[in-house]
């Protein structure tokens, strides 16, 4: 999708393409924690995190921060995304499906790019909002590979 975007085609209030992810596994968490050296007991050691009152372990605040990212780059295109800022507001824990999705919130030209603001929410099975963002993406330039 992202190599189809024509800048003038876009309107300020259009979504993103929402992106489902899940159930998220143990095993998800295990992957990332190797990848990010995220050995935190919290993400891991059932006792530990039942000891600090949580029902389960918890999936890294960082991993879904990546998810939610993904949600950008396949509209905009890799390497197109130049600011991104989240917040954690809720827990993701293992067998919990999200969902990332976002809209336009402004457009600008900067640097002679063409460019989108917008915002991005992820939020869990139960509708709870566990992270809420925003980004800056160049949209409507070739793109080598695309």
């Amino acid at each position: 999708m992202a190599a189809a975007i024509k800048y003038d085609d876009v309107r300020v209030g259009d979504e993103l393409p929402r992106l489902v992810i899940g159930p998220l596994t143990r095993q998800d968490i295990v992957q990332y924690a190797g990848a990010a050296w995220d050995f935190s007991p919290l993400h891991y050691d059932q006792p530990f995190v039942e000891a600090a009152g949580l029902p389960n372990v918890v999936v890294m605040g960082m991993l879904t921060a990546g998810m939610a990212s993904r949600c950008v780059t396949d509209y905009a295109g890799a390497g197109q995304v130049r600011r991104y800022k989240v917040r954690f507001m809720a827990r993701i824990y293992p067998g919990d499906i999200i969902t990332c999705g976002g809209r336009i919130t402004g457009k600008l030209e900067e640097n002679g790019e063409p460019m989108v603001d917008g915002e991005l929410t992820v939020t869990n099975q139960k509708g709870e909002v566990a992270l809420s963002g925003s980004f800056r993406a160049v949209v409507g330039l070739a793109r080598p590979g695309c």
